[in-house]
């Protein structure tokens, strides 16, 4: 038996700017208790399918059924009924749904006081499931306490405290370190089979498949391939009506296919071959006019003997660090270990408890807030876990308000420096749509290029490529890492992605007492 249905479902977004379908005649069945994991590259559509689901959207056409109600007709006071007793939902937002004056034993239980569940029962729900995402130590902490990571695993919590029928999940384990990623993939599995919780994952991860009765991929708002994790046999690749056929970009690139191919029937099988003259891969944009680059290897920020807590819990102690012009550094270590605080205290957003952080020759901890933020505005550009993108504007509009506000907006320079950014993390052709439009993928690329077109002496980024597919995040990780060569700028990113790791001159681990080693 289904327990979801999708036929033929189209999502058109309509603005003054034009009309932009997110979906085009998607098509889709899940059975009861059935895990499936949704792949895809940023704006194929995964997150508005999963808004579909949760009642959030309503389709421009076609069916969206749910354990036998069509979403689409459902009243207001249906859904909210629908939402709140059927449906638990892990939005890739998560710190939407973490109240900040309660505690993380709090906000995992309060659903189910919603539902009138006894105050016993339902703390004892509530720290058993933070025991199992490794928090039981943590459960009396507002959200304000706890890392982006360990947010994002108590809303994962708070969703499944109420053992809903159907459970959406929108990039589960974007700003997880592996090992934790591992931990609540592990608990998902287990939670979701315990109560046959019809699952629907969506995500850029490969490793989400691994819990998955069944894994889709959708490309441009259709269902591309699909096949079953157990399955010994090739991927399927699904044929859309009228004879619509996607292959996977893999299997092109090492076919020799880009832009034109040609097909054949040959000895009972269809052959795709390249066509003569079929360029492979889009060119690269070509870089920014780069400035005068500093002296290699001079030191732009440093940290030392830098320490910092928050009530009893100690984050860094005695840290000690140099950030060189020149270089991409990637700050590493499980979620928890201080990498989104060590930020922050060297942006000067906050100061420390002990020790000193320098940007140049100046310690940030001797001036006031005005100072600081004016040494922000003229050398540092911080790229948060957040894109805090003004929705209505475009991209464009977005990257040269950041530059306006800097006062490097000037003679149209400043409007070319920010086309240009957008080109290098490959949204040259989106410049004009408004963020509102663009994919949460495409937002994480607007704010890095945002950054970017600031051409800061220190760049600090917060986990940049946590929602982003494999192929944009390592056009993100070589953008950053070119950033550092050619404007001599110090680049920081703190991150769990071996593709920004494998990218970086140095890595700085946050799991022990932190040192800095050149890679290799």
């Amino acid at each position: 038996m289904n327990a979801i249905e999708l036929k033929d479902v189209f999502r058109v977004h309509s603005t003054p700017e034009g009309d932009a379908a997110a979906l085009q005649g998607l098509s889709l069945r899940v059975a009861e208790g059935e895990v499936l994991t949704v792949l895809g590259p940023s704006g194929s559509g995964k997150s508005t399918l999963l808004r579909l689901l949760a009642g959030l959207d309503r389709p421009s056409a076609g069916v969206v059924r749910v354990h036998g109600s069509d979403l689409g007709k459902l009243g207001g006071r249906q859904l909210a009924r629908y939402r709140s007793s059927v449906l638990g939902y892990a939005d890739q937002h998560y710190g939407r749904a973490l109240a900040p004056e309660l505690s993380a034993r709090e906000l995992v239980a309060l659903q189910l006081g919603l539902h009138g569940t006894p105050g016993r029962q339902r703390l004892r729900r509530a720290d058993e499931l933070l025991d199992r995402v490794g928090l039981a130590d943590k459960r009396e902490r507002t959200p304000g306490r706890l890392s982006g990571g360990e947010q994002q695993r108590v809303a994962l919590c708070a969703a499944l405290a109420h053992r809903p029928r159907v459970f959406l999940a929108d990039e589960p384990t974007g700003e997880l370190d592996a090992a934790t990623a591992d931990q609540v993939y592990e608990m998902l599995a287990e939670l979701v089979r315990e109560h046959r919780c019809t699952t629907v994952i969506v995500s850029h991860d490969p490793e989400s498949a691994r819990i998955a009765d069944r894994i889709v991929r959708i490309r441009d708002g259709r269902v591309s391939e699909e096949w079953a994790r157990s399955g010994d046999e090739a991927d399927t690749i699904v044929v859309g009506r009228g004879g619509w056929l996607r292959l996977p970009e893999e299997l092109l690139l090492r076919a020799g296919i880009g832009t034109r191919a040609t097909a054949r029937f040959e000895a009972g099988s269809l052959v795709v071959s390249p066509s003569p003259g079929s360029e492979v891969g889009a060119e690269a944009p070509a870089p920014a006019e780069p400035q005068a680059v500093r002296r290699p290897g001079e030191v732009v920020a440093a940290a030392r003997s830098l320490g910092k807590r928050y009530g009893e819990t100690v984050v860094l102690d005695g840290f000690d660090a140099e950030f060189r012009a020149g270089a991409l550094h990637a700050v590493v270590g499980p979620s928890g270990s201080g990498k989104t605080t060590l930020l922050h205290l060297l942006a000067g957003l906050e100061l420390p408890d002990g020790g000193t952080v320098t940007v140049g020759e100046v310690d940030l901890s001797q001036l006031d807030r005005a100072t600081r933020a004016a040494l922000r505005r003229d050398q540092i550009a911080y790229v948060g876990q957040q894109a805090g993108l003004v929705p209505h504007l475009s991209a464009l509009e977005n990257v040269e308000l950041a530059l306006a506000l800097r006062g490097k907006l000037r003679q149209g320079a400043g409007s070319l420096a920010a086309l240009g950014a957008l080109e290098s993390v490959g949204l040259g052709e989106r410049a004009t749509q408004r963020v509102a439009r663009l994919s949460q993928g495409e937002r994480a690329r607007v704010a890095i290029a945002r950054a970017v077109a600031a051409r800061p002496r220190l760049l600090l980024a917060d986990e940049p490529t946590s929602r982003l597919d494999g192929a944009n995040a390592i056009s993100v990780a070589i953008l950053l890492a070119r950033l550092a060569r050619e404007t001599g700028a110090a680049v920081l990113c703190s991150t769990h992605d071996p593709l920004v790791i494998e990218q970086a001159e140095f890595q700085i681990s946050l799991a022990k007492l932190p040192r800095m080693g050149e890679r290799g």
